[in-house]
């Protein structure tokens, strides 16, 4: 139903993490928007490339994209973007970051895909329709058992603000589960789950462009998704509890202990 905006998604995804890749370490100008929170010249690049493209298939859609805010129409479809997720990575020459685009009409996904311009790899999603990575379809995992478990999860940007509620919720699951790793992409740490390679994920502080195609993978992966209360996630949620089925229980009732 939507193969037209899903295969735009994914050009655009993919054209953008191209100059990624190609100008990885060649960066000169890097600016803060927060004490740790950076954008570089291959942000804001890579955005043009995307705004372009969604432009010109999409001209009366709607844009909220991390660097240039909302751009276009008022619509009830807005495409969600963050041209580069994983910036501080990027920056330093660690290879895990993505490009992340999304389409949401009204409150609902429709659309989603990240791009690893690292491993070239392709996730995407389109709602109803499963998840899949390069093609192949993908399947959360079948852990069991939180202790069994490897999670991810991130700290916001404001941690300097709010260091203690952030860091209980970290030991918590550190002490049960089984490993716990900080990648540093949000968008990449959901679709992780969604490809079993993680069984869960946490964060607090997210924007909409960070979780929106990530959040949709999952969920069309057969995961889980809620905030820490347990009540509905949306891309606009302040936080997000991401699994497979059979340990999610278990992570949202760990995180409120």
């Amino acid at each position: 139903m939507w193969a037209r905006e899903r295969e735009t998604a994914r050009r655009a995804a993919r054209e953008a993490g191209r100059f990624l890749k190609a100008t990885e370490g060649k960066i000169i100008r890097v600016d803060k928007k927060g004490r740790i929170d950076l954008v570089s010249e291959a942000d804001l690049e890579s955005e043009k490339i995307i705004l372009e493209m969604l432009k010109g298939s999409f001209p009366e859609d709607s844009i909220l994209t991390e660097e240039a805010g909302r751009k276009g129409p008022l619509s009830s479809r807005t495409w969600m973007v963050d041209p580069l997720d994983g910036t501080t990575n990027y920056v330093h020459g660690f290879p895990f970051y993505a490009v992340s685009i999304a389409l949401m009409e009204n409150e609902e996904l429709l659309v989603g895909a990240v791009y690893d311009p690292s491993s070239d790899e392709m996730f995407e999603a389109e709602k109803e329709h499963g998840a899949y990575l390069n093609g192949s379809p993908i399947r959360v995992s079948t852990i069991s058992i939180l202790q069994e478990s490897l999670l991810a999860t991130g700290f916001p940007y404001s941690i300097y603000d709010n260091l203690q509620p952030v860091m209980n919720r970290f030991e918590k699951m550190i002490v049960n589960a089984q490993g716990v790793r900080r990648p540093g992409s949000a968008a990449m740490d959901l679709c992780y789950v969604a490809a079993g390679r993680l069984d869960g994920f946490w964060e607090e502080g997210l924007k909409p462009w960070d979780t929106a195609a990530g959040s949709l993978i999952v969920k069309e992966a057969g995961g889980r998704i809620a905030t820490f209360d347990g009540s509905p996630h949306t891309p606009f949620s302040p936080n997000i509890v991401a699994a497979n089925p059979l340990i999610f229980d278990s992570m949202l009732a760990t995180l409120n202990i």
